[in-house]
């Protein structure tokens, strides 16, 4: 399961955060506390998360009603965005327009000077399956990190190629995504949700 953190100043402005770390707004730390209560609810076995202030302090109201320990780790924090961080979308259009939209057409940019979206993935996504191989039979791994590497690790565990990772809707916040292993793989199971996972009956018929 893959977590994003709660609402931050900068979410609502509209600012590339990257890997500034911005704190929680007390919106945020409640939206954290409400999906902490539903989480724990299946019970996770391990919750791994950035290092950045947003991530551990949403990973913190888990680990308060689970009892488990975080593990944190900078390879989960959001991409670096160089430049673009601290600025609003019209600022960064307004200055760098064209490589906003070549990456908003798909292509692989180093936004700001920053990581490129397959390099977070190159990160991320190891770690995750790394955790994933401690977990008992069925166990349940909490990863809380940041909507571009959510979406980034994501594409990378589903065999996705990086064009499409854009198709992959935004998460969010305090919002979660959800992977099951099967026999050919990941397979993502609920996407941007905010409520508990609800069995599937009849795929696929």
């Amino acid at each position: 399961m893959l977590w994003r953190h709660g609402q931050t100043a900068w979410n609502l402005e509209r600012r590339f955060q990257g890997t500034t770390d911005v704190d929680l707004t007390e919106t945020g730390r409640a939206q954290a506390k409400r999906a902490a209560r539903l989480l724990a609810t299946l019970g996770p076995h391990a919750i791994i998360s950035s290092d950045l202030r947003r991530t551990v302090d949403t990973a913190a109201e888990l680990a308060a009603v689970t009892r488990l320990t975080v593990t944190h780790d900078e390879g989960l924090r959001e991409t670096y965005a160089g430049a673009w961080q601290g600025l609003t979308h019209d600022e960064i259009k307004a200055t760098y327009g064209d490589e906003y939209a070549a990456w908003k057409r798909g292509e692989p940019v180093r936004r700001g000077g920053g990581e490129l979206e397959t390099e977070v993935a190159d990160r991320a996504a190891p770690l995750v399956e790394r955790a994933v191989e401690k977990l008992p039979p069925d166990g349940v791994l909490v990863v809380v990190s940041h909507g571009g590497t959510i979406r980034t690790t994501i594409g990378r565990l589903l065999g996705l190629p990086p064009r499409s990772w854009e198709a992959l809707g935004g998460l969010s916040n305090c919002a979660w995504s959800v992977l099951g292993e099967s026999v050919r793989g990941w397979r993502l199971t609920e996407h941007n949700a905010g409520s508990l996972p609800e069995p599937v009956l009849g795929d696929d018929v």
